[in-house]
Formats: structure tokens, C-alpha cells, sequence
């Protein structure tokens, strides 16, 4: 098996071996001492695109107590984002909400299963209540009785528990709820908003329409053209017969898509949101809570603000995707008479993480058709998944920090997702030694067994004074290594077990000498004879530096099942070719399972437990390790991060840096010779429908305007993309 498939499926394999700081690695070994465990590299805290996080301090060698999480980010300036300035400015003197608690909310939908995006959303809206002594409603928005179920209100409360762990909320320390006793239904105020909508019937702002589905989108205009959309015939119904009419709809006297009450606003409006939105339709469906009592059901825009006004939300923080939809929350807010509270909604980047694929729809295709084993599945970026996976909210809510709360959308890479991962588990995760791809080796001159004491869970611990955390591991004349340990024709570089007298020296052991290479008939290698050198045990040989591989012992080691967790899904184009399908991009290296021989004190490890596999990554206990029958099955949250040398044997080395400044000046020459009325069009065209004569966007893919703010960055981009192409022109 080559190297570069090994390390394509998460294998450790041979070459340059990450530096592992033993005891006996020192050049100049002194007395010989009882081995104790090497402290790994410290890891700087990772960087996000736009910004980043300062790199941790070294702390001395000699603590004993596990070093501390990286750091959140730094923020440029006051170190606020804009929505914590926002909040503080309407809570001062004067401002909207001075004396006034500050109340968020968390509002998701119960038709399906958390994912990592929630995730920001929740340490965004839990942790700014925090910040100001406020209040965040769990708040389910239970608005469409067909796709709604218990099972997705009892897993989103016990995802939210578990993600603001990180937090550390106060009300929480005594085993309450984040939410404290805020746990709200959205049809808990069905009464009360179908009030609201009366009210506007009765204002003249709301009317029954009684054209087909078809026809009010047909009507609605927009699209690439931007048309302006057409009154509905039934748009100036009187006010008594729109309240006769709604007042049947909830009667049950209607068939469902035959009527639909609307705000009456403005069919010209620029905002597609706002040409006459739907408030209520016709379901005929049963509602988990509130059963056949309702014939009608809000639309999300209509009830999402009326909740906030109810609730008296002081800060309706969403999404990006919300931005059009704001001017909608305003309208009905103002122009409901009997409305308790006046919300703010403000708008904020969603994380969005390369190659995740979080659609409730893909979602549920892949478990419905068992491409994956279920919503926990450690593939998936549900929170459920990533849970399972052994991923810690503390990790979460480092990645979060790090990507920043911004009011612009990016994808943020994978390996940022890692380095946030593996900076969170490096200080609290036990090391251990566990052989992935097992290959036995016979020491042909060693008959007893010994126990090698004083390694200890964590690099910077000291056995003497804390035995709690100390272990010892045995050894004996059979034990295995990892097969990538050993290779018969290595590449250039690689300083492992390969010719007859090469050298190794086991982790916290002896060095041993390849003597003979056995093999089966069909010529596979399945097993190694070696020498060892007894004075050794402690130290690294004077004379020689050979490198330092991971091994178990065969007289005692457990049998595991090891599950490498890589990406779902094969790299993907924005826009899917013609017969092809997300599914068709399913990664068949996705989950690959080791049978491995681990260390035997694995076999206490419990559900909290995380772990660093020498060499290997970090492991977080599967569920099925407390499950009966009892299977010892771990799961790689993270790999290692992999050093310049590893990436040169695996074949995909990081460009240099000569190379990254060719990269730079070849897309800059592509850039400027794109005329600024264009730019946009060739690089961004799938995202917009319109555009000015400077060519800057107008109008987004769905036909509706673009926002200010939006227009307003856009703006920025084509000035540089002008001044590019104007310098182009003058050379």
C-alpha cells in the first residue's frame, strides 16, 4: 500500500517523523531516567480568513496542570463586534431600550435536526444576553403543522444545552436551562396573531384573495426583468366581507390553496417582500401541540416578528438571508394597532463552512436512502453529528470566535474547522499509544516482560506529584507497529524500518534492529524479527539518532475499531452539471475503518474522555463503547496537523512561497483586463439579475433589490476592480 493512499485515507505512514520531544531524543542523553510523556508543539490558536487569533504563549515545561484553551480572537479597535455596539448603544442614556432588559431569541424550526450553522446562532443570541445581563428565549417556531415533530423539540433543547456549555452561563451551574423558564412555542400565540390579523382587516391593510397559487405568483412579477406585479382582482374587497371570508377559512369552509389572506402594501414595491406578502393560509393538518383546533396557519413572515413583539424581544438578531425580509417585519409591527412591543431586527453573517452540505432536504435524503447510518452520523455536520463525532462545544464556540460575528457572507475553509478543533482538544486530550494498520514484530532476543510507569495523560504533567494521572504500558517479546512503519522499497526520505540492520526507536523503549522480514506465499509481508538494545530504554544512543515510531504490546493490547472520519462529500462545482447530482459526489473514502490494536487503558476510557493517539490524531469514545454488547470503537475528530515534510511524501506539498507570489500576479493579470462593467457579470454572474450601467449589481438572482448595504460593499469591489483596469489600459 503506497504512502500517498495512506495518507489520503488518514493513515499514518513512513517518512520524516513529527517531532515528538522525548526525554530520549535529547542529543546528549544524561542518566538514564523512567519515560514520562513528551509535550507536543504548542499550537497557536488558528486564523480566519479576515483576521485571525493570536498564538498562545509558551508556558514552562515544568507545570503540571493542563494548559489552557486558546484564546478567543482579538477584534480590531474596541474589541466589539457591531452587534455588541449596536445593543450598547440602545441600552445608554436615550437610546431605544434604555432601562429596558435585553432580550434575544433563539427561534428554529422543528421540522429536522440542528446543524453547525445553528450552531453560531446560538453562541451569537445565548452569548449576547450573557454579555448584558439579558435574557435568550428558546422560542420553537411551530408554524407549519405538517413538518413539525416531538422528536426534533426534544433533540434542538438538548443541542442548544449542549452547545452553550461553552459559554459557561450562570443559570446553568445548578443544572437549569440556558433558556431559564423562556421556553416558548409559536403556537402559543396562534390566538393572539390571528388577533393581529383581524386587526388589520379590520384597518384595511389585509385582504382575501381567491386567486390559484399560480396566479398570485404569476402576478407577483420580479425575475430577471424586474416587472412590476399586478393588484390581485380581489385586492379591495370590502372589510366585512375579507373578515366574513377569514373567518371561514379558520371554519374549515374552504378547500386548502383556494384562499390566502394577504397584507395589502404595495404590488410596485421595489421589495419583492413587500408586494403584498401572504399572512394565513388553509391546512387542513393536525398540529403537534395544539391538534385540529386551527384551520389556518401563519406564514413565517407574518408570525416571526409578531412572536418577538409578544415575547417583548428587545433585539431580533438573524441572518443574512433576512435582510430583504426586514422592511416586512417593520410594516407589520407598525401598522398592527394592538401589537404589545416594537422589536429591531439586524442582520448577521451566517457561518457557512467548505463542502458542508446542511440542507434539511440533502439531509434527509442521505438518511432516508442510508448513505449515511443516521442523523448522528460523525460524516455529518449535524450538531448531532459533530457530537458523536467527539467534537467539543468549547471547539465549537472556538471556531465561532475565530470566523468573528461580521455582516458579510464567506465560506470558511475546512482546515480552519480543523486547526479550531484540534487547538481546543490539544491541551485536554490524554495521549496513548494505538496502532491503526497493525503489523506484528517479533524481538527475537528479549524473553522477559517489563512495565514501562510514569507516562502521563497530558505533556506537561508530573507523575510524582500527581500519580492520579500517571499510567504505565508493558512490553514483552511480541508487539505490533504500525505497518507504515515499515516499507521494502521506501521513498527518498523516509528513515523508518526498510533494509535488513535499519533502526527504530519504540515510543518510551528500546531501539530495535530489523534482522528479518517473513512473509506469506503470496508474498505479503506479515511479520518482522528484530534485535533490541537493552541499553536503550530510556535514551536515545549516543552515536545514532534514529527515529522514534509508536508500537503496543501483543501479550496485552485490546482490539478496536477505529473509524477515520474524512469529508462526506468529493469537492463540488457551484452549479451542478447537466445529469448529475449531489449524491454523485459522495466521498467512497469517507468513514474508513481500521482494526486496531490499542493500548489496554483504553478499556476504562469514559464518554468525556478525549484522546490523542500518538501519531495519529485525536479520538473522541464512540457511544457504542458504552452500549451492550461493549465494542471499543473511537472516532477521529481531527488529524494531526501534518508538517512540510509529510505534505512532500504524500505528494501534495504547499506551494512555496515564490510559488504563492506567481499564483497572486497571474490572477491579477486575468482580473485586469476585465472591463469594471463586466466584472461582476463573468465572476459573480449566478448571483445577480440586474445591473446599472456601471455594470454594479441591482438586483439578486430571484429578482428582488439588493439591499443598501449590500450595494454599498459591492460598490467598493468594482472601484478596485476600476482602478485595476484602468492602470491595465495605461501600460
Amino acid at each position: 500500500m503506497n504512502a500517498g493512499y495512506l495518507a489520503h485515507i488518514g493513515l499514518p505512514y513512513g517518512g520524516t517523523v513529527v517531532q515528538l520531544t522525548l526525554p530520549e531524543e535529547v542529543a546528549a542523553p544524561k542518566a538514564a531516567v523512567k519515560s514520562s510523556s513528551a509535550p507536543a508543539e504548542k499550537a497557536g490558536a488558528p486564523k480566519a480568513k479576515a483576521g485571525g487569533v493570536p498564538k498562545a504563549k509558551a508556558e514552562g515545561a515544568a507545570k503540571a496542570a493542563p494548559k489552557a484553551a486558546p484564546a478567543a480572537p482579538e477584534v480590531p479597535g474596541d474589541g466589539k463586534n457591531f452587534l455588541e455596539k449596536w445593543i450598547e448603544g440602545e441600552i445608554a442614556k436615550g437610546g431605544r431600550c434604555h432601562g429596558k432588559k435585553v432580550m434575544t431569541r433563539f427561534p428554529p424550526e422543528p421540522n429536522g435536526y440542528l446543524h453547525i450553522g445553528h450552531a453560531k446562532s446560538i453562541l451569537t443570541n445565548f452569548g449576547l444576553a450573557q454579555k448584558f445581563d439579558g435574557q435568550c428565549n428558546l422560542r420553537f417556531d411551530d408554524t407549519n403543522p405538517e413538518t413539525e415533530e416531538v422528536e426534533y423539540v426534544e433533540s434542538i433543547k438538548d443541542d442548544v444545552c449542549w452547545i452553550t456549555q461553552a459559554l459557561n452561563l450562570e443559570q446553568c451551574k445548578n443544572g437549569g436551562k440556558p433558556w431559564r423558564d423562556s421556553l416558548f412555542f409559536a403556537s402559543d400565540y396562534f390566538e393572539q396573531m390571528h388577533a393581529f390579523a383581524v386587526d388589520l382587516i379590520k384597518k384595511g391593510k389585509a385582504y382575501v384573495d381567491s386567486q390559484t397559487p399560480e396566479e398570485v405568483q404569476k402576478h407577483r412579477g420580479g425575475g430577471e426583468k424586474n416587472l412590476p406585479g399586478v393588484d390581485s382582482p380581489y385586492r379591495n374587497r370590502s372589510v366585512e366581507e375579507n373578515l366574513r371570508l377569514f373567518a371561514e377559512m379558520q371554519e374549515g369552509k374552504h378547500e386548502e390553496g383556494s384562499l390566502l389572506l394577504r397584507a395589502k402594501i404595495d404590488m410596485q414595491h421595489p421589495n419583492m417582500n413587500m408586494r403584498d406578502p401572504p399572512m394565513y393560509r388553509i391546512r387542513f393538518a393536525s398540529h403537534h401541540r395544539s391538534g385540529d383546533r386551527w384551520k389556518v396557519y401563519p406564514i413565517y413572515d407574518f408570525a416571526h416578528g409578531n412572536e418577538d413583539a409578544i415575547e417583548g424581544v428587545t433585539h431580533s438578531i438573524c441572518t443574512l438571508e433576512f435582510e430583504n425580509h426586514r422592511a416586512l417585519y417593520d410594516w407589520f409591527i407598525a401598522n398592527t394597532s394592538i401589537i404589545p412591543s416594537k422589536p429591531m431586527q439586524k442582520e448577521f453573517a451566517r457561518l457557512e463552512v467548505e463542502g458542508a452540505v446542511t440542507s434539511k432536504r440533502k439531509l434527509l435524503r442521505l438518511v432516508k436512502e442510508k448513505k449515511v447510518t443516521g442523523w448522528d452520523d460523525p460524516r455529518l455536520l449535524t450538531v448531532r453529528g459533530i457530537r458523536r463525532r467527539g467534537v467539543r462545544p468549547e471547539g465549537i464556540k472556538l471556531m465561532c470566535d475565530t470566523v468573528g460575528v461580521t455582516d458579510r457572507n464567506s465560506v470558511q475553509p475546512w482546515e480552519l474547522v480543523e486547526e479550531c478543533f484540534r487547538a481546543d482538544l490539544e491541551p485536554i486530550s490524554k495521549r496513548r499509544l494505538a496502532v491503526l494498520d497493525p503489523l506484528e514484530v517479533e524481538i527475537i532476543d528479549y524473553k522477559k516482560e517489563e512495565t514501562i510507569d510514569g507516562l502521563t495523560d497530558l505533556p506537561e504533567q508530573d507523575a510524582k506529584a500527581n500519580p492520579g494521572c500517571a499510567r504505565g504500558i508493558s512490553f514483552s517479546s511480541k508487539i505490533f507497529i504500525d505497518r507504515s512503519d515499515y516499507q521494502e522499497n521506501p521513498p527518498e526520505g523516509y528513515f523508518r524500518l526498510s533494509k535488513i540492520g535499519s533502526e527504530v526507536k519504540l515510543r518510551y523503549c528500546y531501539v530495535i534492529k530489523l534482522t528479518e522480514v517473513v512473509k506469506d506465499k503470496a508474498g505479503n509481508v506479515i511479520k518482522l524479527r528484530c534485535s533490541h538494545d537493552p541499553a536503550t530504554r530510556d535514551v536515545m544512543p549516543a552515536d545514532r539518532k534514529p527515529k522514534v515510531i509508536h508500537w503496543v504490546n501483543g501479550k496485552d493490547c485490546l482490539d478496536a475499531e477505529v473509524r477515520l472520519i474524512n469529508m462526506l462529500f468529493l469537492s463540488m462545482p457551484d452549479k451542478m452539471p447537466e445529469g448529475k447530482d449531489f449524491m454523485d459526489y459522495l466521498n467512497p473514502e469517507s468513514w474508513v475503518i481500521c482494526k486496531a490494536k490499542v493500548e489496554k487503558a483504553l478499556d476504562s476510557c469514559k464518554q468525556e474522555d478525549r484522546f490523542q493517539f500518538e501519531r495519529c490524531g485525536y479520538f473522541a469514545p464512540d457511544y457504542a463503547c458504552f452500549e451492550k454488547p461493549r465494542k471499543l470503537v473511537f472516532n477521529r475528530v481531527v488529524p494531526l496537523k501534518e508538517s512540510s515534510d509529510k505534505k512532500k511524501l504524500e505528494g501534495k506539498g504547499s506551494a512555496s512561497r515564490k510559488d504563492a507570489q506567481a499564483a497572486a500576479a497571474a490572477e491579477k493579470e486575468r482580473l485586469q483586463k476585465i472591463p469594471p462593467t463586466e466584472f461582476f457579470k463573468s465572476e459573480r454572474g449566478s448571483e445577480f439579475s440586474a445591473y446599472d450601467e456601471t455594470g454594479l449589481p441591482t438586483h439578486a438572482a430571484d429578482g428582488s433589490p439588493l439591499p443598501k448595504s449590500a450595494i454599498k460593499k459591492l460598490a467598493k469591489d468594482l472601484e478596485k476592480q476600476a482602478k485595476l483596469y484602468e492602470a491595465f489600459q495605461k501600460s
